[in-house]
């Protein structure tokens, strides 16, 4: 196992800059998800670190030793990619212990690395069977099998998740993690899916435009966004956020005040943030209309209008409230964020 340490990364392709200067550490046996919109450069950062795009500018270091001119093979890591890149010719057992016969390693030891593997992924029934045989869930463990059995210092997995159904994107999630938790190996790993990022990660680096907008703990990023882009990331449904201005500690916005936690001068014009499970129905407060009503069993999404404003609102158990209701909606203050209006910092 081993830290992985990048430090100023730059990346461009022609005249376009991709990656702007990305700094990141990540410690022995940790879980690090690179998350954030399509083209925020997250893919390319982990190719960089696989061997598999050429580095522009700044160092990349694997155990302490930089890897800029190293090649792919010899950087000691795994990789799993989206499309599962199984040969379709091969069986599960000769797929999963491939790059071991490369290396030229006793059979003895591929089989043993190949029954661990196996023993570990539950696919020991399946070792004789070729990939078109398998369902995409079994594809992608085999995939995984084929990164295990190599013992790398650092696992890479590139949207691993994305071809599979919402179901099973769940139950690998979980077995992701549960293989993390079993061999302590150094993982990053690349997803466009937030929640993905919020349930397996120890630590979340959000990504845009080729930065890095913050870097923390799952639940760091969802209690203390760092700026209106995390806020507006991470979380689902998404925050409410809407304009306003700070007025003897409160905020005047959608033609009412919201109440706030302090932070902000009288007359400062701010970005108010709130999210749908921190607004509550109440007998008296925030003036809605309701909208549309989701009933999800344990929760209910309900879209209200304040003003000409949409508001989400996600309340526990279920609602009696139907569109074109009129309702009352009482803001958790200790909850409320607040950003710069002009640079989108928060305050």
């Amino acid at each position: 196992m081993a830290g992985v340490s990048f430090r100023e990364v730059v990346k461009t392709f022609g005249k376009t800059r991709v990656l702007h200067g990305i700094s990141l550490d990540i410690t022995d046996g940790e879980f690090v998800v690179l998350v954030g919109p399509s083209g925020c450069g997250k893919s390319t950062l982990l190719r960089m670190l696989a061997g598999l795009e050429d580095i522009t500018g700044g160092t990349i270091a694997i155990d302490g030793r930089v890897v800029n001119d190293v090649d792919s093979k010899d950087r000691d890591i795994a990789m799993v990619f989206q499309s599962y890149a199984l040969y379709p010719h091969m069986t599960v057992r000769d797929n999963m212990g491939f790059s071991l016969k490369l290396r030229n390693e006793k059979q003895a030891l591929i089989d043993q690395r190949v029954a661990t593997a196996a023993k570990i992924l539950n696919l020991e029934p399946y070792l004789g069977r070729y990939p078109r045989e398998l369902s995409g869930g079994q594809r992608q463990r085999v995939a995984m099998g084929r990164a295990i059995v190599r013992d790398p210092k650092v696992f890479l997995f590139d949207e691993p998740l994305s071809n599979l159904d919402a179901k099973l994107r769940v139950a690998m999630r979980t077995e992701i993690k549960a293989l993390h938790q079993r061999l302590k190996t150094t993982t990053v790993y690349v997803t466009h899916d937030q929640i993905e990022a919020m349930t397996m990660a120890d630590r979340i680096a959000v990504m845009n435009e080729g930065r890095i907008e913050q870097l923390g703990r799952p639940l760091e990023l969802y209690d203390r966004p760092a700026n209106l882009f995390v806020a507006q990331f991470i979380g689902s449904p998404a925050m409410n956020i809407f304009d306003g201005v700070v007025q003897s500690g409160a905020v005047e916005a959608l033609g009412v005040r919201w109440p706030a936690n302090g932070g902000a001068s009288d007359g400062q014009r701010v970005r108010y943030g709130i999210r749908p499970e921190h607004l509550e129905p109440a007998s008296a407060g925030i003036p809605a209309e309701v909208v549309v009503v989701e009933p999800m069993g344990a929760e209910t999404e309900i879209v209200a209008k304040v003003g000409d404003a949409p508001i989400t609102v996600m309340m526990r158990g279920r609602s009696n409230a139907g569109p074109g209701e009129r309702i009352h909606l009482a803001p958790q203050a200790a909850h409320a964020h607040l950003f710069d209006a002009a640079s989108g910092i928060r305050i």
